[in-house]
């Protein structure tokens, strides 16, 4: 018990409640402004979304956001109003990719919101043993694994005839060689051009899911000194996660092939699996195959 001529008193009952949701309301209210605040400085351009009629004011729309994030419209709008109830973890990471945040800013997210913040995800460059498996198991698909950064991993015989045999090279960046060594006659080609956005619309989505992976980010700064083209794509911001397109290509031994390039995500280390598949019994299919067959039977390359 207190001393005489103590000044402590007793606290009245339900004090410690009343304090703890004072600092939950504090925290609903800081979480509820960071939110306006990252919603209207990003550009339904930047988020990926059509640009659709003229807008009172800048940033995305409560509803995009929602959208974005796979969240009702009324649960959001309730968290931007700061009488939503306490975010999940999982919210709070889907709104962190929604609004494009950086690590800091999605640290600080979670720890308003009284979270710890998530380990930070990192690239990998190791092939795991099944996706050398994968390879070796496609002998009539040209098929190649490429990094977080488009530099290539590992690949099979019949992808050499495409991408070459690359065991002797130093240099194995796939956006590098496009925009530094490319023939200038080869940007007039409407696929070359489509093909060259989506991979650096790829490498953006790379950029905001991986901040401050010193590989990515020394190579956009690098392209961005050297490449003229690549900073225009580059400033137009577009992202988009790289999806399967139709490709024609004309090969010097075979001539002109047409084929899906399908890509396979690998979440666990950001990398992707690139495949060229012809449709069945077309011509592009017969020339695989004769590829194919002059290319030498041996495992897979990799680094």
């Amino acid at each position: 018990m207190p001393g005489i001529g103590s000044t402590t008193q007793a606290r009245p009952p339900g004090a410690g409640q009343r304090e703890n949701e004072d600092m939950n309301s504090t925290r609903r209210a800081e979480l509820a402004d960071f939110l306006r605040a990252r919603r209207a400085r990003l550009s339904p351009r930047e988020a990926g979304l059509p640009e659709v009629g003229r807008r009172r004011t800048p940033g995305l729309r409560r509803q995009e956001v929602a959208q974005l994030a796979g969240l009702s419209v009324d649960y959001y709008i309730r968290l931007e109003q700061a009488r939503g109830p306490h975010p999940s973890r999982q919210v709070l990471s889907a709104l962190a990719r929604a609004l494009m945040l950086t690590a800091d800013e999605r640290d600080y997210v979670f720890r308003v919101a009284g979270e710890s913040p998530p380990r930070l995800p990192r690239p990998s460059r190791e092939i795991s043993p099944g996706i050398r498996h994968l390879l070796d198991s496609m002998p009539g698909t040209p098929a190649y694994v490429v990094d977080a950064a488009y530099n290539v991993l590992a690949w099979n015989p019949l992808a050499t005839h495409f991408i070459g045999n690359l065991s002797g090279h130093e240099d194995r960046n796939m956006i590098r060689w496009t925009f530094l060594r490319t023939a200038p006659g080869v940007w007039s080609d409407a696929d070359f051009v489509g093909f060259t956005r989506s991979t650096v619309a790829d490498l953006r989505a790379s950029y905001a899911r991986y901040p401050g992976d010193p590989g990515i980010d020394s190579l956009v700064t690098e392209m961005l000194a050297l490449a003229p083209r690549f900073a225009q794509m580059w400033a137009e911001h577009e992202v988009e996660v790289r999806g399967p397109m139709l490709k024609h290509v004309t090969h010097p031994a075979v001539g002109p092939l047409e084929f899906e390039c399908q890509v396979l995500h690998i979440a666990e280390t950001g990398q992707r699996l690139i495949a060229y598949c012809a449709a069945p019994g077309s011509a592009t299919e017969a020339a695989f195959r004769e590829l194919a067959a002059s290319a030498p039977l041996r495992p897979a390359g990799h680094i």
